[in-house]
């Protein structure tokens, strides 16, 4: 590019490659390419693929895990939409919301409820979204094992930034998050 008459000559840290700059501002994130690539997704519907099935394995922490039940557990999704967005997912590999048992359905009913308990608690959302994305045509990003989202909604949080610069500003750590919510569950449950 050569500048015009009265500009200041490029510096180094000019781009000087393919193209003219744009009015863009980037806003770098390189650890959302796992997300892109589908790494850590299921290659199958085989349980041993199946990341849903290896978090209960892991320390609570290191798996997001806000909460254990006796068929279900809550825990962070790792890409949210939104801060404190759990995901509610029985221990069991099951991908229909149709082969739940009455008992795995009343617990994942619960945990909803008390996840929702839990974040008006402590962080005072305005509202949520819940629901289930059953199969990949309908979103499921992970199909072969049934989750329940459970989004917190404040007034505003879908303000420019994510509408015209796809880009979702998280005010909190997931691991600070995880311990916030896993702080708040009543003991009793």
């Amino acid at each position: 590019m050569t500048p015009a008459p009265g500009d200041a000559e490029p510096t180094a840290d000019v781009q000087d490659g393919v193209g003219d700059p744009d009015s863009f501002d980037r806003l770098w994130a390189p650890h959302r390419i796992l997300y892109i690539k589908g790494e850590g997704k299921p290659s199958s519907a085989e349980a041993v693929d199946c990341p849903f099935c290896r978090i209960p394995d892991m320390d609570d922490a290191e798996g997001l895990i806000v909460h254990r039940g006796e068929r279900a557990y809550a825990v962070l999704n790792l890409y949210p939409y939104n801060a404190g967005h759990l995901l509610i997912c029985p221990f069991r590999h099951v991908a229909d919301y149709t082969e739940l048992t009455d008992d795995e359905t009343a617990e994942i009913a619960a945990l909803t409820k008390t996840s929702m308990q839990v974040m008006r608690t402590v962080t005072s959302p305005h509202g949520f979204n819940l629901g289930m994305n059953q199969g990949a045509v309908a979103g499921a990003g992970i199909a072969a094992h049934l989750h329940q989202h459970v989004v917190p909604r404040w007034g505003g949080d879908a303000n420019f930034l994510p509408v015209i610069g796809h880009t979702k500003t998280m005010p909190q750590l997931l691991g600070d998050t995880r311990e916030m919510l896993a702080n708040a569950w009543p003991k009793d449950q």
